[in-house]
């Protein structure tokens, strides 16, 4: 008998919505269930407005459900404060972002760097992982470098490199090649399949890139802030 997966991520009855004023009520999402396997790449696509990126911040402990639960690990976010947030998220997730979010008046080892800022982990050893992270997605010559001074598949490398560094279950990108040419952001898609290959974390993608959804285990297409179909 085959062994049963692992879920790492669930929506259960998911809702979020956003009064825009008194009259004015947005359904962001709208009682969405989904199940997420330990070691999946999930592509999440859908068009403007459908809920991708609300679906992605209640994923990544950005912002708290209007009703149902987000269970990450068997552990039922929903029910925590906002102020043990950013703890367990430092702990679980990892973000990759179209706009890289990089510090510009820092290096790129103390980029890296900033998510262990949570952990107990000296500062020795969090430049030891900073700089070994750096090394496995080939960035290892550049930990001095200012953001600036880096092309943009060489800063969406650091941001990769950051989203590892605490070793989380979870990877959450949204949009990472979208602001890349064809040729780097086919680069940035064949790091994510190896490094989710090597380490066995679960990468869930936000994505308008057809050639992200040919290298995803599955692809969740989202509608109005509902589930519309899974291939």
């Amino acid at each position: 008998m085959a062994k049963e997966k692992k879920i790492i991520i669930e929506a259960k009855n998911l809702k979020k919505s956003y009064k825009l004023s008194k009259e004015n009520i947005v359904n962001a999402l709208n009682d969405l269930s989904l199940k997420i396997e330990k070691g999946e790449i999930v592509a999440i696509m859908g068009p403007s407005g459908s809920g991708k990126s609300t679906l992605l911040n209640m994923f990544g402990i950005l912002d708290k459900p209007s009703g149902g639960k987000v269970i990450i690990d068997d552990k039922d976010i929903s029910k925590e404060k906002k102020n043990k947030f950013p703890k367990i998220r430092s702990e679980m997730v990892g973000f990759i972002f179209q706009q890289y979010n990089l510090i510009p008046t820092l290096s790129v080892l103390e980029n890296v760097m900033l998510p262990l800022k949570y952990s107990k982990a000296k500062k020795s050893e969090a430049k030891a992982r900073a700089q070994k992270v750096l090394e496995e997605v080939g960035m290892g010559n550049r930990t001095s470098s200012k953001p600036t001074q880096l092309s943009g598949g060489q800063q969406q490398r650091v941001a990769i490199a950051r989203a590892l560094v605490n070793n989380p279950a979870i990877i959450l990108a949204d949009e990472p090649t979208g602001n890349l040419d064809t040729k780097t952001g086919d680069e940035i898609i064949d790091m994510m399949v190896r490094l989710n290959k090597k380490t066995g974390q679960t990468f869930i993608i936000v994505t308008h890139n057809p050639d992200v959804t040919r290298i995803a285990d599955r692809v969740i297409h989202l509608r109005d802030g509902k589930l519309e179909k899974i291939k």
